[in-house]
């Protein structure tokens, strides 16, 4: 329910507000005069008067359009001072999603989240967690500098990130590490020492950080969840493959919390089971 104001304090807002718009721009009174069409003496009016009548709705719009922000903060019925189609823009992003490893933007965002909990389903094996032969043979084919360097930089990221003071809960498919150890589907062609490896790393990476590490599996034939992250209460990042997408406002980012929350709650193996899943997954490595 909206709350109610008084009609004088609303137009003494209106007048603060219309001040503060006018130095946020720098813009003087004769130049907001010329911009809506007034009279310099009607601006200085407008901020100046005393009495609880407020400008009619053309002029209060034509202000909000000349000082760049929306009619409903100048009428203290938003504390937003952003115009509906700025705070839609920002609410939204499409960022380019190179297929490199940790990518700036990526690393941008968990710089950006440091200290909040950051909730991630990979499109695979989480990058952060691959050991070097693994990512070699995974990005070879896309890396525009040599495998080396590649890493080399990456290394240096991930590091950054472990370090960091943010709690990591990540949700797999249950399928995604059995494919993995058994070397099928996307992981058709890895060899049986590297898999072993592969696995003694998450293991030994667990053994090291949990529970500031949580890794879930979940049952893929059950939910499904596409590739996404959810930096604490600042945004949510959607994989779709050449693009992310980054939603800001508190209402999806909080859908993507459920979601979420409810992979780690119907998890097939919890957070605490998984050491013994990847050991028996291992000893079945030929």
């Amino acid at each position: 329910m909206t709350e109610k104001i008084d009609k004088r304090l609303r137009a003494t807002q209106f007048r603060s507000r219309l001040t503060q718009g006018m130095a946020r721009i720098d813009m003087t009174q004769s130049a907001l005069a010329r911009a809506i069409g007034v009279d310099r003496s009607t601006v200085s009016q407008l901020l100046k008067g005393t009495g609880a009548r407020l400008p009619n709705a053309q002029v209060v719009g034509e202000c909000a359009s000349a000082l760049g922000v929306s009619a409903d903060w100048l009428l203290s019925l938003s504390d937003r001072p952003e115009s509906a189609a700025d705070l839609l823009a920002n609410s939204l992003t499409l960022t380019e999603a190179p297929r490199a490893l940790v990518d700036e933007q990526i690393f941008a965002w968990h710089r950006e989240a440091a200290g909040y909990k950051i909730r991630h389903v990979p499109a695979g094996l989480p990058d952060m967690l691959k050991t070097r032969a693994v990512l070699e043979w995974e990005y070879s084919p896309h890396l525009g500098r040599t495998t080396e360097q590649a890493i080399g930089a990456s290394e240096d990221r991930l590091t950054w990130m472990r370090g960091a003071h943010s709690d990591y809960e990540i949700a797999l498919p249950l399928f995604e590490i059995d494919s993995f150890a058994r070397a099928e589907g996307y992981y058709r062609g890895l060899g049986a020492q590297a898999r072993r490896d592969q696995i003694d790393r998450i293991l030994a990476l667990y053994d090291q950080f949990y529970p500031r590490l949580r890794l879930y599996l979940f049952d893929a034939r059950r939910l499904y969840s596409a590739p996404i992250t959810v930096f604490g209460p600042l945004l949510a990042v959607l994989y779709v493959g050449r693009n992310y997408l980054a939603f800001r406002d508190s209402t999806r980012v909080q859908a993507f919390v459920l979601h979420f929350d409810q992979l780690v709650r119907e998890a097939t193996i919890s957070a605490r089971d998984l050491p013994a899943h990847l050991q028996d997954l291992r000893a079945q490595i030929n």
